[in-house]
């Protein structure tokens, strides 16, 4: 009798010595109601629209051995910038689920209508841009329906999100980061921007929603999250539709390092001392349809006034100049020639006038 209850006393003393590891092991992951086990990955392809216009979302969820927050990552809003894209092939082979903490929802490509039509900005399917179609619509077009799937299995199951974008077959632009601040969400705020200082880029830009905005439709990816009070960022790295490895290989470090913020991997995160912080910008439209000649280059530093570029009709003639209305960087200018009336021909992220040495 005495034996008996003494092997019962050591069985509990072990079941209590790892109690507080059984009580803080990770449970699986649903998604599309399949089960997914503690340090696994599954790919998953989520079907969008029926008939001539159908299509899929390729998304993998990687499901961490230990507990954590949820990370939802988006690339190929836009088709055409393939930067992104092509780094989120390469994350998906960095993340290792046995070893990650929480879980990561990894959207490869959104819209593959755009990627497979080699469009620029919009779904050939229905002429629409997915980046201002959220949070879509169950029962709406092809577009909106990419957006609503996106909102409900990816976004609203984020505890932090980062849609990743770069310049489309236009855009010559010059990297950077963003994050979402508004007075009404100042928690969610303060996330964003130490999530954006994470990624490692030099320059980061303000996303300012007024608290009013809050009330109306996102329309963007990433505020869509924001509106949810989740911590949002952007990435902006690559330019013109091209593949460089010098606008990849940032993206992928930088989203590693926000793992490791995240505290959903091993080690410290890139720690810039001294980035650029843009809290406004502008941005000049054209006057006409015609052809642009550029005369500026994104990451250039331009003084109100200065003349970037100029316009000209079908037959060559007749150029209109095109001054930058304020003193700051380019993040992006108009890099190939067509351009229509009221297109954004310049953004400028506004800083103060350089000093210029006595």
């Amino acid at each position: 009798m005495l034996h008996i209850m003494s092997t019962k006393c050591r069985a509990l003393a072990v079941i209590g010595c790892f109690l507080p590891f059984m009580l803080s092991a990770q449970n699986s992951f649903v998604f599309q109601e399949q089960s997914i086990a503690p340090g696994t990955h599954q790919k998953f392809k989520l079907k969008i629209a029926e008939g001539k216009d159908s299509t899929f979302i390729p998304i993998s969820v990687f499901h961490g051995s230990q507990p954590g927050p949820v990370l939802g990552l988006t690339a190929g809003v836009h088709g055409y910038e393939y930067a992104p894209i092509l780094a989120a092939q390469q994350i998906a082979q960095r993340i290792d689920p046995s070893t990650l903490s929480g879980t990561v929802l990894l959207v490869h490509l959104a819209n593959v209508p755009a990627f497979l039509g080699r469009s620029p900005y919009v779904n050939p399917t229905d002429q629409k841009n997915l980046n201002r179609e959220f949070p879509g619509k169950a029962e709406g077009s092809t577009t909106e329906q990419i957006a609503y799937q996106i909102t409900q299995e990816v976004i609203a199951r984020s505890d932090y999100f980062l849609d990743m974008h770069s310049g489309d077959a236009p855009e010559d632009l010059r990297p950077y980061v963003g994050y979402y601040r508004s007075g009404r969400f100042p928690e969610a705020s303060q996330q964003g921007e130490a999530m954006a200082r994470a990624l490692g880029f030099d320059h980061i830009v303000i996303f300012d929603v007024a608290n009013e905005r809050m009330d109306e439709p996102s329309l963007y990816c990433s505020q869509e999250a924001f509106h949810r009070q989740i911590p949002s960022v952007d990435i902006e790295c690559g330019r013109l539709g091209t593949v460089h490895t010098t606008d990849v290989d940032p993206i992928v470090k930088g989203v590693m390092s926000l793992l490791r913020h995240l505290g959903m991997t091993k080690g410290e995160p890139i720690s810039l001392k001294a980035p650029i912080i843009i809290q406004e910008r502008t941005s000049v439209t054209s006057p006409q349809d015609g052809i642009f000649y550029s005369l500026k280059t994104s990451g250039e530093f331009v003084a109100e006034g200065m003349k970037v570029g100029y316009i000209t009709d079908f037959f060559g003639e007749n150029p209109v100049d095109v001054f930058a209305n304020a003193s700051g960087i380019i993040l992006y200018i108009i890099g190939t020639p067509p351009i229509k009336q009221g297109e954004t021909v310049v953004r400028i992220g506004l800083m103060p006038t350089p000093k210029k040495p006595e």
